[in-house]
């Protein structure tokens, strides 16, 4: 692993970006890179992720990515099989602790909604529907008109207008 990074390391090098220009335009933290350039794969939670990373690094540095991801391949692969039983079981063990349900719409517990009773929603209905009849009535009864057509006010005063 260190080999991979010390090539990625000298190709940025040889082209004159630093490791902050290189983060940015792949879009990951510069820390990520110098884990990388160091060969420090404990940094990462996904060896995939690390893979993913070497690769668009070697494409961005202009290497040849499928070598160095091949590369990458093959340690990850003699790196696992010098682990012992002893160790695998233990990290199964970790990860039962920490996995998660798989947010999805057809896996995910639906929770109960809680719903208005039909009763309430009709007598709510039934009060909008009072209180509208009821305003408008109360407005039909409190104007009234003259001979003339013309609107009569509560306080029972006629205004003229010129």
């Amino acid at each position: 692993m260190k080999e991979i990074g010390e090539r990625l390391r000298e190709a940025r090098e040889a082209m004159g970006i630093s490791v902050e220009e290189a983060a940015e335009d792949l879009k990951i933290r510069p820390a990520q890179l110098e884990n990388i350039e160091d060969g420090n794969k404990e940094a990462f939670k996904d060896v995939f992720y690390l893979k993913f990373f070497i690769r668009d690094y070697a494409k961005y540095l202009g290497l040849d990515y499928e070598a160095l991801t091949e590369e990458f391949n093959e340690y990850l692969f003699d790196y696992t099989s010098r682990l012992s039983l002893d160790d695998i079981k233990k990290a199964s063990e970790k990860t039962k602790k920490k996995v998660k349900k798989i947010a999805s719409p057809y896996t995910l517990e639906r929770k109960q909604q809680r719903s208005i009773p039909a009763g309430l929603i009709y007598a709510l209905i039934v009060l909008v529907i009072a209180i509208i009849i009821y305003c408008i009535v109360l407005i039909a009864t409190d104007n009234k008109h003259d001979e003339d057509g013309d609107l009569i006010m509560n306080t029972e005063e006629k205004y003229e207008f010129a």
